[in-house]
């Protein structure tokens, strides 16, 4: 079984200038670091690898898509149905990403769609997921 790699202020700089902007040349990336292209090739490749960085992708300005509609969803599980509730919301496209919590709510809902019927629809689909006790949604207005 390989060791965990364990991540170095180098990696954890690099990481923050990829997130910033993940299509950088190499060459931008070791200037800023103060390190050789091949230091930052390698320290790149070993984050791939490791999973630590899943991939690349395209941040979108806000006002992007004016007509998408975002949301924040709390979900309230019965028991001990969150497996089966939580495979049912993975087969939702529209639910872009799903964290599991603590407190009131067992899972939180990333929600975008393209209209408010969508939005509607979406909603209703979960409320009726056999396991899910209640639900609070809230739009997100705008990034700040």
């Amino acid at each position: 079984m390989e060791a965990k790699h364990v991540y170095d202020q180098l990696d954890r700089d690099l990481i923050s200038l990829l997130r910033h902007d993940g299509r950088a040349p190499l060459s931008k990336l070791a200037d800023i670091l103060k390190v050789s292209r091949g230091t930052v090739q390698n320290r790149l490749d070993r984050l791939v690898s490791s999973g630590a960085v899943l991939g690349f992708s395209v941040r979108v300005r806000e006002d992007y898509e004016l007509d998408g509609i975002r949301a924040i969803m709390m979900i309230e599980v019965v028991g001990k149905s969150t497996s089966q509730v939580i495979r049912r919301l993975r087969g939702m496209p529209e639910l872009h990403t799903l964290h599991t919590t603590n407190g009131s709510w067992d899972l939180i809902a990333e929600i975008q769609t393209a209209s408010l019927a969508d939005f509607d629809r979406v909603l209703r689909e979960v409320r009726l997921i056999e396991g899910v006790l209640n639900s609070e949604t809230s739009i997100l207005l705008s990034t700040i």
